[in-house]
């Protein structure tokens, strides 16, 4: 069987899964099924705010997605980001998932049940997969990372590219800019 198979076949599941309660839809990588806990508040809280902030510099033709699959199947992976810039155009195309190749800007929350989910697993798809820009967002010690450039070197995809901030700082991306002054960090009790 092919990794194009396997990739179908973890689709196929994916469709028919009935979903836990406290679990967050599937994400396929490298032929597995990656399980997550479903965001909680805070971690939500996080993403409105991350919104609110960015909706306003986006042109009419962009709009700001929240938890909506990107997929790259001849890569066998599906993601789920957190929010996703994208043209409207693509956003209102046939099927279900976004061409990864069509976004501008993908930021994921990190959450405290897998931090590595975003920054090994995702930092390893997203430039394979084509995303421009990469915001990570790290409530538990109040920083951020923006990675950009993807670029393959000896076979391995990364980001060329990265700049780290502290939540108070603003994080500038081309033409965007969001103000980390009032994103909330995760308390101790946040597992």
């Amino acid at each position: 069987m092919s990794e194009q198979d396997d990739y179908r076949h973890l689709r196929e599941f994916r469709e028919t899964f009935d979903q836990p309660e406290p679990l967050a839809w599937p994400e396929i990588s490298h032929g597995r099924l990656v399980m997550a806990v479903r965001p909680g508040k805070r971690h939500q809280l996080v993403a409105h705010r991350l919104r609110t902030k960015l909706e306003p510099q986006l042109g009419a033709e962009l709009v700001l997605l929240v938890g909506t699959d990107m997929e790259d199947a001849g890569l066998g992976v599906l993601r789920v980001p957190d929010l996703v810039v994208v043209d409207e155009e693509e956003a209102s195309a046939q099927g279900e998932a976004i061409d990864p190749r069509r976004t501008h800007l993908v930021i994921e929350i990190v959450a405290p049940s897998n931090p590595g989910n975003d920054y090994e697993a995702k930092l390893r798809d997203y430039p394979a997969m084509g995303v421009p820009h990469y915001l990570i967002v790290d409530p538990r010690d109040g920083t951020a990372v923006h990675h950009w450039a993807p670029t393959c070197r000896i076979g391995v995809w990364a980001y060329e590219n990265r700049q780290h901030y502290a939540f108070g700082e603003v994080v500038s991306m081309g033409d965007w800019t969001i103000d980390t002054a009032a994103l909330p960090r995760y308390g101790a009790d946040v597992r």
